[in-house]
């Protein structure tokens, strides 16, 4: 095992340097705006502040599921937030969503507008809204099926992304015993994923639903070898069912359409920075806007 420099806890913490990795730039022990900067406002009732991470992706790829289901209602403006930036530090959007992550969701509908922060509150809270769509009907037993596996990923995905993520892609040193630990748990929830799988199509059942739509952003990507270049690592071709769920869901037309949006990265027809109309797919991706000048 490599060997580490002995640390003994102080009796307090205190903040004193930054920790170093990737993120060290915007981590901070504290809440609250860091300035002043307004949120931009388009013309639909849905207002979503965003950066297509897979938490981010959850959210836009529920509201092109449901503008496909045929709720006009659905429309919605996206508006990039660039964390990186510390853009989520603004007192805008710290009055949508207190605690500074992305996704958060404005609602203008109503006479009051509702804020929604946490992307598994959104994708009910959407759910609710439309008609109980993507959920099963109270009473189902696919119901309780659908919102244990909802709230199966906010509890196991910080393994992943905090955890395993940060230690194996992000942290400014390779720590082994860490990167064991977290390999370890991943490849756990890996076989969990694995074996619900082959009982059912989709993890309520028979039918999609926000259960997949908050799994699959996260886990999909790991199985398709995207999140953190670690797929010959984790050997993650060796879960068969996972890699067909992955599939069958990476050809939805509104998950095509939910993965571009504030998305900032990879090849320029892949990134719609702002969502305001669907004509926006055809007309306003980045290889679209860099044509025309």
């Amino acid at each position: 095992m490599n060997e580490t420099s002995p640390y003994t806890p102080p009796k307090v913490w205190s903040w004193t340097k930054e920790n170093g990795g990737r993120f060290a730039n915007i981590n901070r022990p504290t809440a609250g705006p860091t300035h002043d900067k307004e949120l931009p406002v388009g013309r639909h009732p849905l207002q979503v502040y965003s950066l297509a991470t897979p938490n981010g992706v959850k959210v836009t790829v529920m509201l092109e599921e449901l503008l496909a289901l045929g709720h006009a209602g659905a429309q919605y403006d996206a508006w990039l937030i660039r964390i990186n930036s510390g853009e989520q530090f603004g007192s805008g959007f710290v009055a949508v969503n207190p605690n500074s992550k992305i996704p958060a969701l404005l609602d203008r509908s109503g006479p009051k507008p509702v804020r929604v922060f946490e992307s598994g509150a959104i994708l009910l809270y959407l759910s609710e809204k439309f008609g109980g769509a993507l959920l099963p009907p109270i009473g189902e037993p696919e119901r309780a099926e659908c919102l244990s596996w909802l709230f199966w990923q906010m509890g196991a995905s910080p393994y992943l992304g905090g955890g395993f993520g940060h230690f194996y892609a992000y942290a400014p040193s390779k720590i082994e015993y860490a990167i064991d630990r977290y390999a370890m748990e991943v490849k756990r929830q890996l076989d969990v994923l694995d074996r619900r799988l082959a009982e059912s199509a989709y993890l309520a059942g028979d039918a999609y639903t926000i259960a997949d739509i908050a799994v699959w952003p996260w886990y999909g990507a790991l199985a398709r070898g995207l999140l953190y270049e670690s797929g010959e690592f984790l050997q993650v071709q060796d879960y068969k069912h996972v890699q067909r769920w992955t599939e069958a869901i990476a050809q939805r037309l509104a998950v095509k359409r939910g993965r571009m949006v504030n998305r900032t990265w990879g090849q320029p027809a892949s990134q719609l920075h702002e969502r305001h109309e669907a004509s926006d797919f055809e007309t306003k991706t980045q290889d679209k806007v860099a044509a025309a000048g």
